[in-house]
């Protein structure tokens, strides 16, 4: 699998999201992607209780550990390359977790508006 070129929404270079927990579709810490991520796990996202509660309600249970995966579980603060598309469904049920801007893959941009993004930044005070 090739990855994207990664560059982030804002134009520059992808940061890291998360290496504890590892995270990404490559799990390489990045955001990254590539044409087999059906998913776009794209947006760094800050994990809340409400969003993780949110995900449960809607069938993807982030916070109960898998060890059979080596998945500890999600809580509150922890960052995860989330699937644009849910981040979007989030958006829409008001409970999306805060947002990275710098290491949210560009492709993210293909399902949810910058504007969007830019609401839910980490950065904003």
């Amino acid at each position: 699998m090739k990855k994207d070129p990664e560059i982030n929404v804002l134009g520059g270079g992808l940061e890291s999201c998360s290496t504890s927990p590892l995270t990404g579709y490559f799990r390489d810490g990045a955001c990254n992607t590539c044409a087999q991520d059906q998913g776009s796990h794209t947006v760094c996202a800050v994990m809340t209780a409400e969003f993780l509660a949110y995900s449960k309600y809607v069938g993807n249970d982030l916070s109960t550990p898998q060890p059979q995966f080596s998945f500890a579980g999600l809580k509150p603060g922890d960052r995860w390359c989330l699937c644009a598309g849910r981040f979007l469904q989030a958006h829409e049920e008001g409970c999306a977790p805060k947002v990275d801007l710098a290491a949210t893959h560009i492709r993210a941009l293909d399902i949810v508006p910058l504007a969007v993004l830019e609401a839910h930044s980490s950065d904003r005070v």
